[in-house]
């Protein structure tokens, strides 16, 4: 059976990236597709969901890569969102091409994925132009999600924020409870339904049952990270009970492939 080795970068106080991802990938496993996947991840310091916060944390990014390159994964995931879209549209190029030139200055090889430009790829996958979101941050906040992923012209509908700024407390958000929220937005626009703009806020829990209540693609960034680490591995993006995005409809599809060799 082959093994990939997948390398995170998460924020310190991230208690979901390295829970739904093994949890899809290892759903996977069980239903006999035969790959195994090993997980190693870096932590970058991040308590409070603040740009403050948010820029102290990006500023630590190439120790986290210098420290994956160790491990010589086969893809590197770096999965804090807003992080990346709070610095403006197009940010996850950068990001994605300043640890791609960590990793390869180390010797490693591993395609580079964030969350950010996942999402982007995962809607264009679906085919969709116009989107509903849900966001567990303050509105500022939504509004900088909201603009970026506009900014790849695509058509927010409608958004909701959580508002709940202690990214611990954001972990412990029962994923239950967006079966209720959802029903706050206006889903008649929609192509597709973002139920967790956030790696840290739990939803792989709700995404299919929500799918099938409001029947339209239900996608959130955990499920387009998991999409974009199986396609960079060459593998079917496929997992059962998450959602058309990974129910093998999907069509992948890449916003931009990275400057450094």
């Amino acid at each position: 059976m082959p093994t990939h080795h997948i390398g995170m970068i998460v924020p310190s106080s991230n208690l979901t990236m390295e829970t739904e991802v093994p949890r899809m990938l290892r759903a996977r496993e069980e239903a006999g597709q035969g790959d195994r996947f090993v997980f190693h991840s870096s932590r970058m310091r991040m308590r409070q969901v603040t740009p403050e916060e948010l820029r102290s944390m990006n500023a630590q990014t190439e120790r986290a890569a210098l420290e994956l390159a160790d491990a010589q994964p086969d893809v590197v995931a770096t999965a804090c969102l807003v992080a990346i879209m709070a610095q403006g549209p197009g940010y996850h190029c950068t990001a994605e091409d300043q640890i791609t030139s960590v990793l390869r200055e180390q010797g490693a090889k591993a395609p580079v994925v964030s969350s950010a430009g996942a999402l982007l790829d995962g809607i264009a996958a679906l085919g969709a132009r116009r989107v509903a979101v849900v966001t567990p941050y303050m509105k500022p906040l939504t509004s900088l999600v909201t603009q970026y992923i506009e900014s790849a012209g695509i058509d927010v509908v409608d958004s909701l924020s959580l508002e709940v700024p202690d990214n611990l407390a954001v972990a412990r958000l029962d994923p239950a409870d967006l079966r209720d929220h959802y029903k706050r937005l206006d889903l008649s626009n929609a192509d597709a339904l973002v139920l967790s703009a956030c790696v840290q806020m739990p939803s792989l829990d709700a995404i299919q049952a929500v799918e099938d209540e409001c029947g339209i693609p239900v996608l959130s960034a955990a499920t387009a990270t998991t999409f974009r680490l199986l396609t960079e591995l060459g593998l079917t993006p496929t997992v059962p009970g998450a959602g058309r995005l990974l129910s093998g409809q999907a069509v992948p599809t890449v916003s931009r492939t990275s400057t450094v060799d």
